[in-house]
């Protein structure tokens, strides 16, 4: 199976942002802080433990809209303040392209959209 190539931005992508499972994101205490108003928008807990919203198969906090060629953008809106998870995860990185070649089907086909 040939490797699945980043693509040449996360805008363009959104694929780390899919699950099915309500426990995909975990949050630390930090996490919850750092997204301050918009935790209760976009987290909940489960539990004791706190973890991003999962809304028709992907995170609460992404915001898909039409770019500027009428292509599909994922937005993140709380990009700024984004869980420590999501911010240790770049793009093109051996987690990253395991997430595409998992998910980057689903994705595109729109399925969990």
């Amino acid at each position: 199976m040939n490797p699945v190539p980043p693509p040449a931005g996360c805008l363009a992508c959104g694929v780390c942002c899919h699950s099915m499972l309500p426990t995909f994101v975990r949050l630390t205490g930090d996490d919850w802080s750092r997204l301050g108003p918009a935790a209760e928008r976009v987290a909940h807990f489960i539990g004791h433990r706190a973890y991003m919203r999962m809304n028709a198969g992907h995170c609460a906090a992404l915001e898909l809209r039409s770019g500027p060629d009428g292509a599909v953008q994922f937005f993140c809106t709380v990009y700024a303040t984004r869980p420590q998870i999501c911010r240790d995860l770049a793009r093109g990185s051996p987690e990253c392209l395991g997430e595409l070649s998992a998910k980057a089907g689903r994705v595109k086909s729109g399925a969990g959209l």
